[in-house]
């Protein structure tokens, strides 16, 4: 029992040569790479990737524009072999908004989208679990990573899924069902923005002791089905501008694919100042631009869903490697933020880790560190992307005028080539009382192209156990009341697009209401909360939405 302090005795022990924690395209990618590997090298190699999510592709929600080059380079038949690209993209467009004009804009090089397509990533996270699954990878869905298993000298030698059957109070209920523990030679953590073991990580490791913070955005998609006359498979259109304000981070994305869909989505960067911004509200009038309400008109909202996104950079990267792990994709943030791509920079992450990994078990090292795997980042075209962009974030720091023009400067004539590398800053820390702050006037929705949040959850196909404990657990509640309702007129109520969070009047005063139910797994609260006091934690597997066409 020495050598396993992390063993519990109620939960099952499940060994493997390589955890994968995550089914997004990091996950994938590494996990069909190591297969790969494993039959060329005639060696065997057992490889389990867990997902929380009902299915693969469940939580996945992205654009998406994708450049296929990362898939290309580890399964060059993939469209052969039926990879649901369907969509070449064959015309790009940019615009700046004003409140009712639209004026073209130059666009910029990581934006020309020649040989990429418009895909649901969704469908291509279960086109590649089909690929894994035929390799070997063991897959297990709805098995939601919550605690990390670490061995005596503090290495990690795996991770337990959470307790099924937990009742309010957090005591066993008649249904309950301890976890399982999957412990591993090597543990890949890609669990996307903000994991919740990736935060655990960081804090074990010191991994962002020698990084910038990490940039976020706030993401929410709408999909619409329109009418035929008015589809162009193919088209993409980018803006940026009208309805933020010039010190407010944003743009959007409106893509034409498939058989007369239509992806919108609405990005605000999370370090806004104004806590009266509703990056909901916000996205919502957006959409009555005459610009924009001409690709939804006449047409139906059928899927809605929101997503925190990594903006940082290559500066905001940490540490990657730790004993017994490493970080792949979009939890250590990989997003080319000026390309509106990371799926093939979380790809390359993942094979890249998965060659690394390969060969550090092939030298018998087992938990050890994988030292390998910075180096050879640095030596891919990846780092390379990465750091030519590395300014474009930061830069909007100072408004979006100066971050427009230092954008074309560095990007367009210098690509990247300046000498200086700005710094990123911590989003919660943005936030100025809301006394000192103008109030936004948000129309009330029309039910045609704009909505509610409510109306919009129930089209993320969200569900959670009513009877489990909440998630969102507040460290200490009165900070939710002294500080950030007294001097932040209570931010959360605005900055969830899912209505968790609700402020509740009785006789003895304001208290933060908590609807977790209504939760899209965004992590958006535990990002921006000025006080740092939402911790966002695994729920039931299983639990939170179902993107099955996002």
């Amino acid at each position: 029992m020495s050598g396993k302090p992390w063993h519990r005795e109620d939960r099952e022990i499940m060994e493997y040569d390589v955890l994968i924690v995550g089914a997004g395209p990091a996950g994938l990618s590494a996990a069909i790479r190591l297969k790969q590997l494993a039959a060329e090298k005639g060696k065997e190699l057992s490889v389990c990737l867990i997902e929380k999510g009902a299915e693969v592709g469940a939580h996945i929600l992205s654009g998406a524009a994708i450049d296929p080059r990362a898939l290309f380079e580890f399964l060059p038949k993939a469209i052969e072999e039926g990879a649901p690209l369907n969509t070449p993209i064959k015309k790009d467009g940019m615009f700046f908004l004003t409140s009712k004009l639209a004026f073209p804009l130059p666009i910029p090089p990581s934006l020309h989208n020649h040989g990429n397509y418009i895909v649901s990533l969704g469908e291509l996270c279960r086109w590649m679990a089909q690929k894994a699954e035929a390799l070997g990878v063991e897959i297990y869905a709805g098995f939601a990573g919550a605690e990390l298993l670490l061995g005596p000298d503090g290495e990690v030698r795996g991770v337990a899924t959470g307790d099924q059957g937990l009742g309010k109070d957090g005591e066993k209920t008649a249904s309950f069902a301890a976890g399982v523990e999957l412990v591993a030679r090597q543990t890949l953590f890609a669990e996307g923005c903000h994991g919740s073991l990736t935060k655990r990580l960081f804090a074990h490791f010191d991994l962002r002791k020698d990084c910038d913070p990490q940039a976020y955005g706030i993401g929410i998609k709408e999909l619409w089905e329109v009418p035929e006359a008015g589809h162009k498979p193919g088209a993409i259109t980018h803006t940026l501008g009208w309805p933020l304000d010039f010190s407010t981070y944003g743009g959007s994305f409106i893509y034409h694919y498939g058989k007369n869909l239509v992806a919108i989505g609405f990005v605000v960067g999370l370090d806004y100042k104004n806590p009266w911004i509703s990056p909901f509200e916000e996205f919502q009038r957006f959409k009555q631009h005459p610009k924009i309400r001409k690709h939804l008109e006449g047409g139906k909202r059928i899927a809605y869903g929101a997503r925190a996104i990594t903006e940082g950079g290559i500066q905001s990267l940490p540490k990657l490697t730790f004993p017994g792990g490493l970080l792949a994709g979009d939890c250590a943030g990989f997003l080319n933020l000026p390309k509106i791509k990371g799926v093939h920079t979380a790809m390359k992450s993942g094979t890249l880790a998965a060659e690394c990994v390969f060969g550090h078990l092939a030298e018998g090292k087992d938990g050890a560190e994988v030292t390998t795997f910075l180096p050879a980042l640095k030596k891919s075209w990846l780092w390379k992307e990465l750091w030519r962009v590395r300014n474009v974030r930061p830069a909007f720091h100072w408004g979006l005028l100066a971050g427009v023009a230092h954008a074309g400067l560095d990007g367009m004539i210098l690509q990247g080539r300046v000498p200086w590398t700005f710094r990123n800053h911590h989003d919660h820390t943005q936030l100025k009382p809301a006394a000192k702050c103008k109030k936004p006037d948000y129309p009330k929705p029309d039910g045609v192209i704009s909505f509610d949040r409510l109306s919009s959850v129930y089209l993320s196909n969200t569900s959670h156990a009513e009877e489990q404990p909440c998630h969102l657990v507040l460290e200490n509640a009165e900070l939710a009341i002294s500080v950030n309702h007294a001097r932040y007129a209570s931010p959360e109520v605005r900055y969830c697009p899912a209505g968790v969070y609700e402020i509740v009047e009785d006789e003895k005063g304001p208290h933060l209401h908590i609807n977790f139910s209504n939760c899209v797994h965004c992590k958006t609260c535990d990002i921006k909360d000025p006080e740092q006091n939402i911790d966002w934690r695994t729920p039931e597997g299983g639990g939170g939405p179902n993107y099955s066409t996002m």
